[in-house]
């Protein structure tokens, strides 16, 4: 049980580091910079819309004017723009300190598909950040003690979401569900979080992988859920953003964690409250289901990991 409540206070310096977030022009990926950069890192932060990235550079730099931000545009929806934002990186930056796999889509009206024909949410919050993360890899490696966040929801396990890997129907080609869409990508990032860090461990590779949710928290992803839910239950029972954010900041952070730790509020069924270990799904601890998502993985975007220690 804690004994004192995680805040955003409790983050130690990041002065000389560097890390990067997706989807950092909006939502917990803005917050999470505002943070960060107000902590002395180099915030490096994607978007798919470079218009709404600044916008979102100058409202953090009109309360911190010193703050070290950069704007990359990076689409997880288009494998080609993961690619070529690798590319940029690479010759922009010689060290990674943290990468915050933030970014998502939720819920969309009806279904859409990726630049490469997958499922947009399958497509975008799991295989776009599997072949991020791994292009990034070699540079995170050459990072003394870095670090991969990854951003869940407790829809993994949210019943209305049947959570599985539907390796029979992955892009739900035969009936679409966006519930069932979403919680599957989002026990996809739990499955590949806890797999790349049992890999890395296993090849005593100094890189710690942790995950985090968010709970209940108002953000512009609640947009398609409906009039009901946005009206009713999100303006009663969601919380702020700062709150929202503080399980990703914390498993970015936290200087105890050793990797396939899962944080999350523990309040009102995980929808509310400060950030604690939590359990996830005992579907997301199945070896079986992680290992063959990832071969799935690495077919699908044509990229295979180097997990050599070098």
């Amino acid at each position: 049980m804690a004994t004192k409540n995680w805040t955003a206070d409790d983050i130690p310096s990041q002065q000389r580091k560097t890390i990067l977030i997706t989807g950092a022009n909006s939502g917990l990926g803005l917050q999470a910079a505002k943070v960060l950069s107000s902590k002395g890192a180099r915030v490096v932060m994607t978007a798919r819309n470079l218009k709404s990235g600044n916008e979102a550079i100058s409202m953090i730099r009109k309360k911190n004017a010193d703050a070290k931000l950069d704007l990359m545009q990076l689409d997880l929806s288009d494998f080609a723009s993961i690619h070529q934002f690798s590319q940029e990186f690479h010759h922009k930056y010689k060290r990674l300190d943290v990468l915050i796999n933030n970014a998502g889509v939720m819920f969309p009206a009806k279904r859409e598909l990726t630049k490469q024909k997958f499922e947009v949410q399958f497509g975008t919050n799991h295989l776009g950040h599997f072949l991020l993360t791994g292009l990034l890899l070699d540079i995170l490696k050459t990072t003394p003690n870095s670090r991969i966040a990854i951003q869940s929801s407790g829809q993994h396990k949210a019943k209305m979401g049947k959570p599985d890997i539907h390796f029979d129907d992955l892009n739900f080609d035969k009936g679409y569900n966006k519930y069932m869409a979403y919680s599957q990508s989002k026990l996809a990032n739990l499955l590949f979080a806890y797999e790349l860090d049992r890999q890395l461990k296993a090849n005593k590779i100094n890189i710690t992988v942790v995950a985090a949710h968010p709970g209940y928290t108002k953000t512009n992803l609640i947009r398609h859920t409906g009039f009901f839910v946005q009206a009713i239950i999100t303006n009663i029972l969601a919380q702020r953003v700062e709150m929202g954010t503080l399980p990703i900041l914390r498993a970015a952070t936290d200087t105890s964690v050793t990797g396939g730790e899962y944080f999350g509020p523990t309040k009102m069924n995980e929808m509310r409250g400060y950030p604690e270990l939590v359990k996830s799904s005992d579907k997301s601890y199945d070896r079986n289901l992680a290992e063959k998502l990832w071969k799935v993985s690495e077919q699908f975007t044509q990229y295979q990991y180097n997990l050599n220690g070098k």
